[in-house]
């Protein structure tokens, strides 16, 4: 069942299939309690050097530790009805 919902997924992200959200609205609701300078650990919306060796390890597994939480950043970030598209979304937007 976890295969099929994962292929389900990826044939989703495969077929270009948009963010429900505005990734702006979704940082100002959730992604900038951390990522707006306040954590130290948490790369700062628009600083490009620390964004580029996250990108660097692919928008799939970037939504993966979203998802999953990693160090400081719990399950979900803070945004429990973002969407795989909205994260990828957001996350582009951040990098910028």
């Amino acid at each position: 069942m976890k295969r099929m919902l994962f292929a389900a997924g990826c044939a989703a992200l495969a077929f270009g299939v948009e963010a429900a959200q505005d990734p702006e609205a979704v940082f100002e609701r959730a992604c900038g309690v951390c990522h707006d300078g306040q954590l130290p650990t948490a790369p700062k919306k628009g600083d490009q050097a620390a964004w580029a060796a996250r990108m660097d390890k692919g928008i799939d597994t970037l939504v993966l530790s979203v998802t999953n939480g990693v160090a400081a950043m719990p399950p979900r970030g803070m945004c429990t009805d973002c969407t795989a598209e909205d994260y990828q979304a957001v996350i582009r937007w951040m990098a910028k």
